[in-house]
């Protein structure tokens, strides 16, 4: 990026010497020697250099050297003539200029400042790029300045405002606002209170301001940065931070708290517990998208402490009032006749509406319904005897048809009075005191018409003080009725996916009408309301449908809007006893009313349930085992369980990446956690038919709550997966990286192969690792893989140039961190040299918030994809791709999805191992104790066609073979086959 002009001077000076800021900062001195602004800089080369003067306000001087006690010794002995002068000679790269501009922290808080962006621009180092540039962006370089926090302090104390807060700040804003607070880590109005003697200082000119002298003082840990932080208590409770402070290693506690502690959720004092507020899924979601710093600056922003609590919760009849006031105001501008139903198109959806008096309701119904669905549809609005506006109702819409009918004749009749009319091929029964959410006729008529076998789709009711009425329904063996989640918030997962139920209410029930002109429609005999839906749905049942119940069909309901409460009550005691005689056969294959047992009967069908736990919820782009554990989910759902998903750790991500992430027939369990399980199994007794727990680490977490919950549970139907076996990573690890002693595989495998004892069956990701399972002892092993479809249509070998790396980061010991470090400090030089300097190495894939990646985006020759969508586009660009994996465990998920998109692999001897692939065909195996034997294999495979096309074409058939989908399909069945098979 150019330097505008206007910024010239700026990024100019921090490099020279500024006279006019020089002979201010140290006017008494100048002006009793006489010394005119005009000769303040030989004044500094001559005497000021030497006396520690700095020779700018971007560079100090004194602490530099306080900093770098080489830097001062080799001032001292004549080889700098001062810090400044070492640093733009010898320390722009590696030294901070500055107590408040830290490289390091600039350059990972920006990934797009690299060498090359910084060439590119003309700047000399992050610093020059930071003043000149970065300053003028609202950019920070060190947690303890903020520019909007400054800025807002220039407004507050009515000072003139500036396009470069930083240069401000130290040029002018510093001395003027010396105990104000400039970033949420540094209190300075506190601290000047509690340390008056500093604050004295402070005013004297011995420091510039609160912050300086808490950043630059030679006794750090005497003093604490704010109520939030206690440097005796941290050295306390972290004797390996004190040991560290006291052998020279940290300044002080709050250093380590900043850099590691934060992260690690340390406490900063006594009064805080870090790592129960992380535990807040809005709080870790907002630090991984970069809204926070970390959890001590989320926390200092938010002030949940001082938040006054919360209003109290609207009641229901305060929200009804609402409801009918808002439909009340909202008469009038529906009275023009813009509601217009009018359409030449043959309809695709019937509606019928029975409206007795309430107009101002059914007008807003009506109004709803018009926004909703802009498809051509049948409206049949059944006036029941009205007095008010409903008598005149079609003077005031466009296009329906209304029954009119002198006295109540009540909802049944009605409906099938107009039932009578239907031409269209769905027929929606609504009710007239209803606000249709985003899309939900459109939602419910595709879901009807998706699948021949579903009857009637019913929706998430919502009352009017935002709890549910409903999702879904079900029926129980005496006859009564229960609305699933009543009284729950809309968002639970439990009424977020679909599934089949024993019925949905009428307020909003979408039906095939062919099958309600089988049926006759509602049966009289409930005339003339309530238990008509429940009693049709089982009828439509009886024909061989499924009532379905889809989150996404959403709507708000007076409820009883237009009943007398009284007679409601007789009614729904008359009808649900005819209801029980009518239905006694099939309800006594009906759950017996018992609350535990709800997760169980608010699905229709007999599938089994199985609860899955994982660390988190699999989400594809993870990597790193959730691809595959993702893989198993899906296909559990296609074979017909239903699957509950429950995370170890809660979710951070949003709730629309949630949505679409699974199959829509899974419950994501979104807002829980390892320490919600107990109670979640309690509550939920007898419910689940099994359990899957992937990951050895998971099946130690869960020991002790399944022994505890051993009741309630399953316990002679658990699967343990262990997706990759720790040891085996381990052992390769510590021999790497010559770690000795180490423990024995054999000793490893023992010690993580304890919580196996829960297992009716245990899953192992390949051949070998269920080998080493069976030699422990366990004789109830099967093996899994990984599901691959073939993409053999991407372009072919000409078409194609640079290089791929595509896998997760989640952390600094991560095997695939590992791979891309070594690969490009020791490989990647190589073929630069025999490849071309313009040749790239692109990584692309999930990085962790903690994971610093800054050696590779500094390289010139590496290319930062990040996270990606759609990876089919990037896997068609590239010519070869690279596992140079030095320590793993199981199978490298992505070896197969590297070749099932027509890529070719070059990969380690392990990866080779593990997936029982044939060098020189199926992949190129490579040494990755040798860089030239890595990049050589590289280059062959990078030039020669005739073998890119041979290992692409072999691979692709290895995937269609060994991976397909109906061949992972039948492997899970014969699992869960084998788990459920006594004996």
């Amino acid at each position: 990026m150019a330097v505008s002009s206007d910024t010239a001077e700026m990024a100019a000076g921090w490099a020279t010497f500024d006279p006019a800021w020089y002979h201010a900062r140290h006017a008494a001195m100048l002006d009793l020697m006489d010394i005119p602004p005009g000769q303040a800089q030989a004044f500094y080369e001559a005497h000021g250099a030497a006396l520690g003067h700095s020779p700018n306000p971007f560079f100090d001087e004194d602490w530099y050297r306080a900093t770098y006690p080489d830097v001062a010794r080799q001032v001292l002995e004549g080889t700098w003539r001062s810090g400044f002068d070492h640093y733009l000679n010898a320390g722009l790269d590696t030294h901070n200029p500055h107590w408040l501009f830290d490289t390091r922290a600039y350059l990972a808080a920006y990934p797009d400042i690299t060498p090359a962006t910084l060439e590119a621009g003309g700047y000399r180092n992050a610093y020059d790029h930071y003043l000149r540039t970065g300053d003028g962006e609202m950019r920070s370089g060190s947690c303890f300045f903020d520019p909007e926090t400054y800025l807002a302090l220039l407004a507050e104390c009515q000072h003139d405002t500036t396009t470069h807060p930083f240069a401000d700040y130290l040029r002018q804003g510093m001395a003027a606002l010396p105990c104000r607070s400039v970033s949420l880590y540094f209190d300075a109005e506190w601290y000047a209170q509690t340390y008056p003697a500093a604050h004295a200082d402070i005013t004297q000119g011995v420091w510039r301001s609160a912050l300086h002298h808490y950043l630059c003082n030679t006794t750090p840990q005497a003093f604490d940065p704010g109520p939030f932080f206690s440097e005796s208590f941290y050295a306390m409770v972290n004797p390996d931070v004190l040991g560290a402070i006291e052998a020279g290693n940290l300044r002080n506690g709050y250093a380590h708290f900043l850099s590691d502690g934060v992260h690690e959720q340390r406490k900063p004092c006594s009064t805080l517990d870090l790592a129960q507020y992380m535990r807040d899924p809005g709080v870790q979601a907002d630090i991984a998208a970069r809204r926070a710093r970390d959890g001590l600056g989320h926390y200092l922003a938010a002030r949940p402490d001082l938040k006054p609590p919360p209003p109290p919760a609207v009641t229901e009849d305060q929200a009804r009032a609402l409801f009918r006031h808002m439909c009340s105001a909202r008469l009038p501008l529906l009275l023009n006749g813009g509601i217009d139903f009018t359409s030449d198109a043959p309809p695709a959806l019937s509606v019928i509406i029975v409206a007795h008096d309430q107009f101002a309701l059914t007008m807003s119904t009506l109004a709803s319904l018009r926004t909703n669905y802009h498809g051509s549809m049948q409206v049949l609005l059944v006036d029941s005897g009205s007095r008010d506006g409903v008598a005149g109702i079609e003077d005031h819409v466009c296009g329906i048809e209304v029954l009119r009918f002198a006295g109540n004749i009540g909802f049944v009749r009605g409906c099938n009075a107009a039932l009578a009319r239907v031409r269209a091929p769905a027929t929606l029964y609504l009710n007239n005191d209803v606000d249709l959410q985003y899309g939900a006729v459109a939602r419910a008529l595709s879901r009807l018409m998706a699948d021949e076998a579903t009857g009637a789709v019913g929706a998430r009711v919502i009352r009017t003080h935002g709890l549910l009425q409903e999702a879904g329904s079900m029926i129980w063996r005496d006859g009564s009725v229960q609305g699933y989640m009543r009284d729950a918030h809309p968002c639970v997962p439990e009424a977020g996916f679909v599934r089949a139920v024993d019925f949905c209410s009428g307020v909003f029930l979408m039906v095939r009408t062919d099958v309600l002109q089988v049926l006759d429609g509602f049966d009289e005999s409930f005339a003339p309301a309530y238990f008509e839906e429940t009693d049709l749905c089982m009828r439509i049942r009886t024909l061989g449908y499924r009532i379905m119940y889809d989150p996404g069909v959403c709507l708000v309901h007076y409820e009883c809007g237009t009943s007398d409460g009284t007679s409601a009550s007789r009614l729904i005691a008359r009808n649900n006893n005819l209801f029980t005689r009518r239905h006694a056969p099939a309800l006594r294959r009906r759950l017996l009313r018992h609350d535990p047992l709800q997760a169980r009967a608010r699905h229709a069908d007999d599938g089994r349930h199985i609860l899955f736990i994982e660390d988190r919820l699999p989400l594809r782009h993870l990597g790193s085992g959730f691809t595959r554990s993702h893989d198993i989910v899906t296909t559990l759902a296609a074979l017909g369980y239903h699957v509950t998903l429950f995370p170890i750790f809660r979710p951070i991500e949003s709730a629309a990446t949630l949505a679409a992430a699974f199959p829509e027939t899974v419950e994501v369990i979104h807002d829980r956690e390892l320490p919600d399980l107990p109670d979640f199994l309690r509550a939920r007794s007898g419910c689940f038919d099994a359990i899957w727990i992937a990951r050895t680490q998971n099946a130690a977490r869960v020991a002790s709550i399944l022994n505890d919950a051993a009741s309630s549970i399953p316990a002679g139907h658990i699967v343990v997966d262990t997706e990759a076996l720790v040891a085996c990573r381990d052992v390769e690890y510590d021999r790497l990286h010559a770690i000795t002693p180490s423990p024995p595989l054999s000793e490893r495998l023992e010690r993580e192969l304890r919580p196996l004892f829960l297992a009716q069956r245990v899953v192992a990701v390949n051949a070998a690792e269920a080998d080493l399972l069976r030699a422990a002892g366990f004789d109830n092993v099967s093996v899994l893989g990984h599901v691959q479809v073939p993409r053999p249509t991407g372009p072919g070998w000409a078409a194609r140039r640079d290089i791929l790396f595509l896998g997760a980061v989640h952390e600094m010991r991560s095997p695939n961190l590992d791979s891309l470090a070594w690969f490009s400090s020791e490989v990647l030089p190589l073929l630069v040299a025999q490849l071309g300097a313009d040749i790239r190495f692109s990584v692309c894939g999930h990085t962790g918030p903690r994971v610093d990646l800054g050696p590779l985006r500094h390289n010139p020759n590496v290319r930062m994809l990040g996270r990606v969508a759609d990876t089919a586009p990037v896997y068609d660009q590239h010519r070869v791709f690279v596992a140079p994996t030095r320590y793993a465990a199981g199978i490298a998920y992505k070896l197969h999805e590297a070749a099932a998109n027509g890529l070719p692999v070059v990969g380690s001897p392990l990866l080779c191992q593990q997936a029982g692939w044939r060098d020189g065909q199926d992949m190129l195996c490579a040494s990755v104790t040798d860089p030239a034997d890595f990049a050589r294999q590289i280059v062959r495979l990078y030039h020669d066609q005739t073998l890119w096309d041979t290992v692409r074409d072999n691979a692709l058939t290895r995937i269609a073979t060994e991976h397909a989908p109906q061949e992972y399909a039948s492997r899970v069945a014969d699992i869960m086959n084998a788990v459920f098979t006594p004996g």
